[in-house]
């Protein structure tokens, strides 16, 4: 998501800034990967500072651009640019400089860029289609007066193969209709219907619209209200045709990213498959068996606040919250819903620009689970609710960009026994700068809000706002997609020095019939091969722990590990490929056929106290298949893995960060025995970029 900081500074140098930057430059600072700590080596990373979502992907004459939200000033988010980087294999990166600035329309917001072959634009020069990028713009000042349409739809035009850009003279192409979250346009060239197709997001739905020259645009339909989840809110869409593998039946897909609410927590993304017949998207009929809700399940337990009667003896900081909590007659004014009885504790009586913090007395734990309900802004550094021990923040939650109050809870059963606080915080004076809390109950078991199903690309915390090129031509046949390699509750505050944030590997999308129906199949693309260096193989029944470091005499500490087992008759194993160090950090990733779960647990692999939420829990991926054989296809980079299981129909990517970097890789079977028909370990070379 595109945070909103709300600071003059920012505002006097955006609107400082001309239409067309005339010195592009590219960051000269230090990006030696020996050197930098955590920095990938076979990633594509900006060479400093900060960047998040992929953009503007396209392919044009041998050449795939890799266009991202970048910020060159500062490795956390501030005023959007476009930061530019090629490749003719997917793999090794050429930096080149910094396509889009912000200008006196704002901030440069995600978008796509396509080739318009045959010149629907007028762009084009000297007979060649010119290169075509729309964007988001996001007007800062606009959003600090309160004003809800602040953002709306640009482009801009290259005719050098993408290497400088002009924006266009009648920017905004699209204006805002009144939408506060507008933004993100992923443009298709639709073949059935002869137009332009835009798809982007709107908050809790995607919009699309049609164009014949892709400057003058028109509203052609809305998709999603009512499907998938909506947790969070909506970002990042991207639409396209695919066939059936194995058929020739035509289906469309839709992805759309959200944050919060993924399957392990923060910034995920969903998909659709259905139809889309030049106006109106339609979910497939037995795609849509998989959407719809899980019922609610609200445990009784203790409630240690409802704040029925004042703020009782919490004490409050600042002006946010005010003198007493905010009555029913207040939130119906704000549209709060959600909450229980009459009162909830809001920092918005006085609007979003005030500020504080509300603390509670100590107690102590004595139960598993801390439930409450929460709402407001989506900040887990400025609007949110910690659970506080000797200091310490061991427990986050924040809102979902809504006004709606939802029941979240905090595992806290190896907390036991420990004398701890709960602090509000409200320190974002800007749009969604507030926090909702109501009803916190201490219970022996979980909450669990009525929950709308998704079906999800991948498990991981670390694949977010993923999209796929343009115009990779037919005779490749492929749909290659590329995610941001972090999560939005914690990506600014990750241990990296000069830089922040990488991409995920380069993946090739397939649509398959399975046991569940449609459903993405996630495979590395081919190109990664060329990475490889010197293999190693084993195989035979195991049990217990293998350090395949000093058995194989590996070298390095990047991977790439593909493994195929027989789970045996009656047995119920838990196996995992570890990556640790001599400070006993370690990073696992596996499968336990009890639970019929593939799992990433990073809750021990080094610096983890930068957020309260990176290392809380183990991450799991359900597992479609009841196959006795079981196949893993895994990278390990020194600060990231990705895993593809079961041929790709489960993908699960996760970061972290050990003290120093991992060096020795094992496998390990507890509870049972498993026959390892093979194990391949690749030591992979380190890319170019």
């Amino acid at each position: 998501m595109k945070q909103s900081f709300i600071l003059l500074l920012l505002c006097a140098f955006f609107l400082s800034c001309q239409q067309e930057q005339k010195e592009p430059v590219i960051s000269t600072e230090n990006t030696d990967k020996v050197t930098e700590q955590h920095r990938p080596k076979f990633h594509f990373t900006p060479p400093a500072k900060w960047m998040n979502d992929p953009n503007g992907m396209v392919f044009y004459d041998g050449e795939y651009h890799l266009f991202y939200q970048h910020y060159p000033d500062s490795t956390v988010w501030g005023p959007m640019h476009w930061g530019h980087a090629v490749s003719t294999d997917l793999v090794n990166w050429e930096h080149l400089p910094i396509a889009l600035y912000p200008d006196s329309l704002g901030l440069i917001f995600s978008g796509s860029a396509v080739i318009d072959w045959k010149n629907t634009s007028g762009l084009g020069k000297n007979g060649q289609p010119p290169m075509i990028a729309i964007y988001t713009y996001h007007h800062m000042e606009k959003e600090k007066a309160g004003d809800i349409d602040f953002q709306y739809q640009g482009m801009a035009y290259s005719n050098d193969k993408g290497r400088t850009w002009k924006k266009y003279d009648k920017n905004p192409i699209i204006p805002n209709p009144g939408i506060r979250d507008f933004r993100d346009p992923k443009v298709i060239w639709d073949e059935d219907s002869q137009q332009w197709v835009m798809v982007f997001a709107a908050w809790d739905h995607v919009k699309f619209y049609g164009s014949a020259d892709l400057k003058n645009w028109n509203h052609l339909s809305d998709f999603g209200k009512n499907s998938g989840t909506h947790s969070g809110v909506w970002e990042c869409p991207d639409l396209f045709p695919m066939t059936i593998e194995g058929t020739r039946e035509k289906k469309w897909v839709l992805l759309q990213s959200l944050n919060p609410g993924s399957y392990n927590g923060g910034s995920g993304t969903q998909y659709f498959v259905g139809h889309f017949d030049g106006k109106n998207f339609t979910v497939d009929a037995d795609f849509a068996k998989a959407l719809g809700t899980i019922p609610a399940n609200i445990p009784e337990g203790k409630v240690f606040a409802d704040f029925e009667n004042g703020h009782g003896d919490w004490i409050a900081a600042g002006d946010a919250f005010g003198e007493k909590p905010t009555n029913k007659r207040m939130a119906k004014e704000k549209e709060i819903t959600g909450f229980t009885q009459n009162s909830l504790v809001s920092s918005r009586q006085y609007g979003d620009k005030m500020t504080g913090k509300l603390t509670s007395q100590k107690f102590k734990i004595e139960q598993d689970f801390i439930n409450f309900q929460i709402g407001g802004g989506n900040d887990k550094l400025r609007t949110c609710v910690n659970l506080v021990i000797d200091g310490k923040t061991v427990r986050n939650a924040a809102g979902s960009n809504n006004k709606h109050l939802k029941w979240t809870s905090w595992d806290v059963a190896d907390l036991q026994g420990k004398t701890a606080h709960i602090e509000v915080i409200d320190t974002h004076p800007g749009g969604w700068g507030h926090i909702n809390l109501d009803q916190i109950t201490f219970a022996d078991s979980k909450a669990q809000p009525e929950q709308e199903k998704a079906v999800w690309l991948d498990y991981g915390r670390d694949n977010y706002a993923g999209v796929t090129w343009a115009d990779v031509p037919a005779e490749d046949g492929r749909r290659i997609f590329m995610g941001w390699m972090s999560n939005w509750d914690y990506a600014q505050v990750v241990p990296t020095q000069k830089w922040r944030s990488a991409m995920t590997l380069a993946r090739t999308l397939t649509l398959k019939n399975t046991s569940e129906g449609l459903r993405l199949i996630t495979q590395p693309v081919e190109e990664l091969k060329q990475l490889r260096g010197k293999s190693y193989k084993t195989n035979g029944e195991l049990k217990g722990k293998r350090n395949l470091t000093k058995e194989l005499k590996l070298h390095g500490n990047i991977f790439e590990i593909m493994v195929e087992m027989e789970i045996l008759e009656d047995s119920k194993p838990n196996l995992n490929i570890q990556f640790s160090n001599d400070k006993n950090e370690h990073y696992s990733v596996g499968f336990n056929a009890t639970t019929n779960e593939f799992y990433s647990d990073r809750t021990q692999s080094g610096k983890t106290d930068f957020s309260a939420v990176f290392a809380q829990k183990i991450h799991t991926a359900p597992r479609s298949s009841n196959s006795e054989l079981v196949k893993m296809h895994l990278f390990l980079d020194v600060a990231s893995a990705e895993l593809f299981a079961d041929d790709g129909q489960v993908a699960l990517t996760d970061i972290f960060f050990p003290t120093e970097d991992f060096s020795t890789l094992s496998i390990n079977v507890e509870n049972g025995m498993v026959n390892l028909k093979e194990i391949e370990i690749f030591e992979l070379k380190e890319t170019s970029e």
